[in-house]
């Protein structure tokens, strides 16, 4: 790296966590260059540490920064109130020009909610739309895992770009790096705090066509999310959930305060004026012909089925049920969890 590039990593640097009044007034101008004989004063500078430190970082491949003042900072990202001054990023920045959709949702994500992810991740990506979310566990690790395999799939972190938060994820984040797309505005080092995960929100919501909430409780960070897509005047949809779970109040919240119903990709899909596939769409939602008239079968939904509760319903034995029940999880069409068996979306 040349002594120029150095200054100017060390003043974007500054420049994101000069006071919002300052920067608002730098974004007003065509170059970084101007702004340094004007705003120099005004702008605490960066220890010299960690721009050292963030210039190693990007000896690395596929690693890079991109400024506000650079042609590839993602368009409707510049819109919103308060927009990062510099992104770090790691794998395919074209991925930052594509069209694309948030998906976000709760933590500890219920099997349902895991399922529903996964299908609209999955058709958004084979429809070409790019799928953002936090790269935390749940909804937003299924959603990646979902799209990362059609190279769609970007994850913005509240942490350093280097920082693997929660290190669960770790072989996640090392996928989408090559196959996917990883930003933060937060330097290289950076460790996890609860106060960047609401400022990390704001860039989901913000390079986005619009922000879909799969499960969240009332009072979330998947919620602030949505509430920024709506101060940005973004789109923001709601996947609907049993009425009796707390942690799906949220969405119901939202569905009661006009966000859109989202029952399908398609619903999604048309913010794009976009559609899925017709073949697609019904593999997710149709019985296999074999099984059509079985009886066990059709016994299983989305809501867990006891196994002695599927023998009373059939009139088959428990040793049958057991037997057709170890079948059906081999062809990936049922799930055991706490409380019994569900059916799942084909893969």
């Amino acid at each position: 790296m040349t002594a120029v590039q150095y200054h100017e990593l060390a003043l974007l640097m500054s420049l994101n966590k000069a006071p919002i009044a300052v920067q608002k007034q730098c974004r007003a101008f065509d170059r970084l260059e101007m702004i340094q004989d004007r705003y120099l004063q005004s702008i605490k500078p960066v220890q010299r540490t960690y721009v050292l430190q963030a210039l190693h970082w990007l000896e690395n491949d596929n690693c890079g920064v991109i400024g506000w003042f650079d042609e590839a900072y993602p368009a409707l990202l510049r819109s919103i109130e308060r927009p990062p001054m510099v992104l770090f990023f790691k794998g395919r920045v074209e991925l930052l020009s594509q069209a694309s959709v948030a998906l976000v949702g709760s933590r500890k994500a219920s099997h349902y909610g895991l399922q529903v992810t996964e299908q609209l991740a999955r058709q958004c990506a084979r429809s070409g739309v790019v799928v953002v979310s936090g790269l935390a566990m749940g909804i937003d690790a299924a959603a990646h895992r979902a799209a990362v395999d059609y190279g769609a799939t970007v994850a913005v972190l509240g942490t350093g770009i280097d920082q693997v938060y929660p290190r669960r994820n770790r072989d996640l984040y090392e996928l989408m790096s090559h196959q996917g797309l990883i930003i933060s505005e937060f330097s290289p080092g950076t460790p996890a705090r609860m106060d960047h995960f609401p400022r990390r929100n704001r860039i989901i919501s913000g390079m986005t066509k619009g922000v879909v909430v799969v499960e969240a409780a009332r009072r979330s960070g998947s919620i602030s999310t949505a509430l920024s897509a709506l101060r940005e005047g973004r789109e923001v949809g709601a996947v609907p959930n049993s009425i009796f779970a707390k942690s799906q109040e949220g969405c119901h919240w939202l569905l009661k305060e006009g966000a859109d119903l989202i029952t399908c990709t398609n619903d999604i899909l048309a913010w794009f004026d976009l559609s899925a596939d017709e073949s697609d769409q019904q593999s997710a939602c149709t019985t296999p012909k074999h099984l059509a008239n079985n009886p066990l079968f059709a016994n299983v939904s989305n809501d867990p089925v006891s196994l002695d509760e599927l023998v009373e319903r059939t009139g088959l034995s428990v040793a049958e049920v057991s037997e057709q029940l170890l079948l059906l999880e081999l062809e990936g069409l049922i799930t055991a969890i706490p409380g019994g068996y569900i059916k799942v979306g084909r893969r």
